[in-house]
């Protein structure tokens, strides 16, 4: 597969890579033979997080007997708290099995940790002992993420990317090619709204210091990676009249089912509900009307209107309205398909 420069890390990485949050829903045997699949195929950067239950154990499951050197794995840690980041940072190594972090990701933090914050000086404690290669961030604030890239702290930055994204979203990638950061982009499939990594591969193609990390549940998602990946989609006219269709279509107000909302003191589904109507559309329906789908889209009914979910929201959302809305369109959807009365 393809390979790129991750900015001043200086790391060889695989131009697309496998994010791993997916493989939470597959068993411990199903997700390491998954993994191991795209190791063979050639896949050599996988992305995970602390926070993802036990994708971090089956990456060490999968990868135990390869050379350490041949993979590059990345996570992250929610923790600003210096003692619990170590802590975090100590169960990842151990979950891999493995004595380094090629990339640790401070995960979504609502600000940017500065050189004197308690939290960067123990990544830099971390560093200095081995045990993390490189220092990164996520966001899903551009502005936040601008300040990270600027502020000379960080080697990678991680945000939402893809076919969908904005003007000033990809002088992002400019700004941090400017400064030699490494660009590793989340959601390059606008979180499963996307039917076709092609699009955002072709746009993210366009950059040789970014690496979209494809989330990959099923060897069918994984093969298309790599298919693709070997004969790279081009960016021409017929690609950019369906991605401006797909903008269009999407343009307002939609989920990208990031899950910052969660969790919901009603057990509310809010990163599937908010985003209903769009998946009813645009993925294989017959999957999103099940009995255990119908429960959890009820449950919607029972949203308190707290609005704690709308102030986690990166994106600013009205998450109880939204919810709401893909609620009424659903039962309206249901009633059409003949499933209820």
């Amino acid at each position: 597969m393809r390979t790129i420069r991750l900015g001043r890390t200086e790391l060889i990485v695989t131009k697309n890579a496998f994010g791993a949050l997916p493989i939470q829903r597959l068993s411990m045997d199903q997700a390491a033979a998954l993994l191991k699949k795209a190791y063979d195929l050639g896949v050599r950067f996988f992305d995970t997080a602390h926070a993802y239950t036990d994708s971090e154990e089956k990456i060490g499951l999968a990868f135990e007997n390869v050379p350490r050197q041949s993979v590059v794995l990345a996570t992250k840690s929610g923790a600003l708290d210096p003692a619990v980041l170590r802590k975090e940072v100590e169960m990842s190594l151990a979950h891999m099995k493995t004595d380094y972090i090629d990339i640790l990701q401070l995960h979504n933090p609502a600000f940017v940790p500065q050189e004197d914050h308690p939290a960067y000086q123990e990544l830099l404690k971390l560093k200095a002992e081995g045990k993390i290669h490189h220092i990164g961030l996520t966001n899903h604030q551009l502005k936040n993420a601008v300040e990270a890239v600027n502020s000379g702290l960080y080697e990678t930055i991680q945000f939402p990317l893809s076919a969908l994204s904005s003007p000033e979203e990809l002088d992002l990638i400019r700004l941090a090619k400017q400064k030699d950061v490494g660009v590793i982009c989340m959601k390059a499939m606008c979180g499963g709204l996307l039917t076709s990594a092609a699009p955002s591969m072709a746009v993210m193609d366009q950059f040789d210091h970014v690496a979209p990390i494809f989330g990959v549940q099923r060897e069918s998602e994984l093969m298309e990676i790599v298919a693709l990946d070997a004969n790279p989609p081009k960016l021409d006219e017929q690609m950019r009249a369906y991605i401006e269709k797909e903008k269009k279509t999407l343009s307002g107000e939609f989920c990208r089912g990031c899950g910052y909302c969660m969790p919901c003191p009603k057990g509310i589904e809010i990163n599937t509900a908010a985003r209903m109507e769009l998946l009813l559309n645009r993925s294989p329906w017959e999957l999103l009307v099940t009995p255990e789908q119908q429960a959890m889209m009820e449950n919607v009914a029972n949203c308190i209107h707290c609005g704690a979910c709308k102030k986690r929201c990166p994106y600013g959302l009205d998450c109880p309205s939204l919810i709401a809305k893909n609620l009424d369109y659903y039962r309206r959807f249901l009633k059409e398909k003949g499933i209820v009365g």
